[in-house]
């Protein structure tokens, strides 16, 4: 475990860089502001060391930037329609930032403030944050903690786990930009994606809220069953990519049993380098950076 400073945000708060890794070629760097990832590297099939993420070099690229680069969101990651919740009976007003509706928790989410290093070591960190009753308009005081580790299978695991006072609504993630061939190469269309799901959720127009159905992908360009390069039906005449710009859906795993499983591997022809995807949860969100311009 490594610590040093990384720069200061425009009201004065100095930001902290850490890094951890396995010892066998793996190195990851965090930030305490957002809890976000700010780098991974790993080695191609030659062995040279490559940063698979887009990051900034500062904390105040990250202040200013709108697109969650490598950021832990939440409470509540991706979009509520209309900005309002309904818990127990109660309705609760969140942040309109996206359009009418509420998207990544809005501007005091957990991606734009700083959380608390609780736990280090050389292989892993734990931040947590504190979030007061209606403090980004969900109810209860929460306490969240997130780890991250890099384990000696060259994975990175990330771990969350929350507690509050009353009944509420959590959807965390991770929101890392990846790019196999290295954060500085280009696009990422001539990587191939294979994701576990018949079935995905179909949005009602370009704000992005689904419909509440779950499609079949078979016959369509969601299809990722067998494995094809992302960019392959990306600009097919398709009303859910027109609405999105590309990809940004939900997919609905086909789980085989309870916990964490495989459910995604993405790799790269030019870099050799292959990441699996594991996770617990049953939907898994495909976003191609659709609308990440000038960064």
């Amino acid at each position: 475990m490594s610590k040093k400073a990384f720069g200061t945000t425009s009201k004065g708060v100095e930001a902290s860089l850490y890094e951890i890794s396995n010892g066998s070629g793996v190195r990851v760097l965090l930030t305490d502001y957002g809890a976000a990832v700010v780098s991974i590297f790993v080695k191609d099939r030659d062995g040279n060391e490559r940063d698979v993420i887009l990051g900034y070099d500062d904390v105040k690229s990250y202040e200013k930037e709108d697109c969650y680069f490598g950021a832990t969101v939440g409470r509540y990651a991706n979009r509520i329609s209309d900005a309002k919740v309904n818990i127990d009976g109660v309705e609760y007003k969140l942040e309109a930032n996206d359009n009418e509706n509420s998207l990544h928790s809005g501007s005091n989410g957990f991606s734009k403030r700083f959380w608390t290093v609780k736990e280090q070591k050389a292989d892993e960190i734990t931040f947590e944050i504190e979030d007061a009753d209606l403090e980004q308009g969900f109810p209860g005081n929460a306490v969240v903690d997130v780890t991250f580790k890099v384990t000696e299978e060259n994975a990175l695991a990330i771990i969350y786990n929350a507690k509050t006072d009353k009944t509420t609504t959590f959807n965390m993630t991770n929101h890392s930009y990846f790019n196999l061939n290295g954060h500085a190469s280009g696009s990422v269309y001539t990587h191939t994606l294979q994701i576990n799901a018949e079935h995905y959720t179909p949005v009602k127009d370009s704000k992005a809220i689904p419909t509440g159905e779950i499609a079949p992908v078979e016959g369509t360009p969601f299809d990722f069953t067998e494995a094809k390069p992302i960019g392959r039906d990306i600009e097919a005449n398709d009303t859910q990519l027109h609405y999105g710009s590309g990809y940004d859906h939900n997919f609905a795993i086909d789980k085989t049993a309870p916990g964490v499983e495989k459910v995604a591997t993405a790799c790269s022809p030019e870099s050799g380098i292959q990441m699996d995807v594991y996770t617990d949860c049953v939907g898994i969100q495909l976003y191609t950076a659709n609308f990440i311009v000038g960064q």
